[in-house]
């Protein structure tokens, strides 16, 4: 078992006065599956482009504040019917989770640290006003539909099946208030490399301050739809300016948040003469990714070099980079796994990373490893198999 030196996400998910809640979940039990009867092609998986191929089934619950979680359902994928005042189109009470299933090169399906997304998923309900929900049931309904869809993990080392979980308040009302009707769906997407220049060729950045993802007392630590729908203007811009990402700053050191919708990693030569991998702390404007928490675990269980989770700001970055003490630099994510940074603008300025150059050694090791564990070739405690 692979033990971890940082910080997990909270075990039990529904936190402080909701938790007397818990006990009114739906039931895995309970689930009525009425698969589809008509069943569409399944796609290349060397041809699959990110989120816009979709399996034959979904599953459903129901909540309202009147009756509680109804009967979960498996049943053939479906449009949504929702009353034009629901609150998720009006004000964005909404969120979802990002996870994946993998067929392993002896033939299991495996869910990656799953209890972490469930977890993650909890805290963004409370922070959303959407109701609680029992973990483990949502996980086995989960494991139950991937079941169903078995067919749709592709028969691929290079794709996966993208899980998209997704909670949404459907409260009929234009009142800013906490909904009284609620929808918790689950739809799956085969999926191959989430950039289109590949699975594992460097990225480019554009950081500028203008643009902020998240703040202090803000929603930057919860997987609501708000954060990413609002982040798409300064994206399009990063794209005009011939990058492909934003690197998110925040405050008036332009301290180094997000990279996209991924978290950050930096390993270089610490203002102390170490060697350390660095990523921002979980201070409420940094998502607490699976990705993140896993690299964040393999290298304490190394102890080969320093492991922080600490501010890092564009003058600590530049300053480095002078003096030739910048190793690699990559983000870290589900939908990525890890991808190389090779280049950031910054004040009109191109700032090469050398990622690239070192290997990068260190970003294609933790690629490896925890390839490795999702795809069979490694035993771990990680890897939960679904059949």
């Amino acid at each position: 078992m692979i033990k971890g030196c940082h910080n997990e996400c909270a075990a039990g998910g529904c936190l402080g006065e909701t938790a007397k809640h818990i006990t009114e979940s739906f039931k895995a039990s309970d689930l009525i599956i009425t698969p589809a009867t008509t069943f569409k092609e399944k796609p290349d998986p060397s041809g699959l482009v990110f989120g816009t191929v979709f399996t034959d089934n979904m599953l459903t619950i129901e909540w309202s504040l009147a009756s509680g979680w109804e009967k979960p359902y498996i049943k053939p994928l479906e449009n949504l019917s929702l009353h034009p005042a629901s609150s998720s189109l009006h004000y964005a009470i909404e969120l979802f989770e990002g996870m994946k299933a993998y067929r392993g090169v002896d033939g299991k399906i495996r869910l990656f640290r799953p209890t972490l997304n469930m977890d993650r998923m909890a805290r963004s309900a409370k922070r959303a006003t959407l109701p609680c929900f029992d973990q483990n049931e949502l996980l086995e309904c989960i494991r139950k539909l991937v079941e169903v869809e078995k067919e749709w993990v592709p028969y691929s080392t290079a794709a996966s099946l993208y899980i998209r979980p997704t909670l949404i308040g459907t409260e009929p009302s234009l009142g800013v208030k906490k909904p009284t009707k609620a929808l918790l769906y689950v739809i799956l997407s085969p999926v191959g490399p989430y950039f289109a220049s590949g699975s594992f060729n460097p990225i480019s950045l554009w950081a500028d301050p203008k643009y902020v993802r998240a703040w202090k007392g803000g929603t930057g630590d919860c997987k609501l739809g708000g954060n990413y729908g609002s982040s798409i203007y300064a994206q399009q811009e990063a794209l005009e300016l011939g990058c492909q990402q934003v690197l998110w700053l925040y405050g008036e050191d332009h301290q180094i948040t997000e990279v996209g919708t991924m978290n950050l990693f930096l390993y270089w030569i610490n203002e102390d003469g170490e060697n350390e991998l660095a990523t921002p702390p979980l201070d409420g404007i940094i998502l607490p990714g699976v990705t993140r928490q896993s690299i964040l675990d393999l290298a304490c269980n190394w102890e080969e070099f320093k492991v922080s989770e600490r501010y890092i700001t564009m003058s600590d970055l530049t300053a480095a980079l002078e003096e030739n003490r910048v190793k690699e630099m990559f983000g870290a994510g589900t939908a990525c796994v890890v991808c190389p940074i090779s280049k950031i603008l910054y004040k009109g300025k191109h700032l090469h990373i050398p990622t690239m150059e070192n290997g990068p050694q260190l970003t294609t090791r933790f690629l490896n490893k925890l390839s490795d564990i999702q795809y069979g070739r490694e035993d771990s405690d990680w890897a939960v198999l679904v059949s």
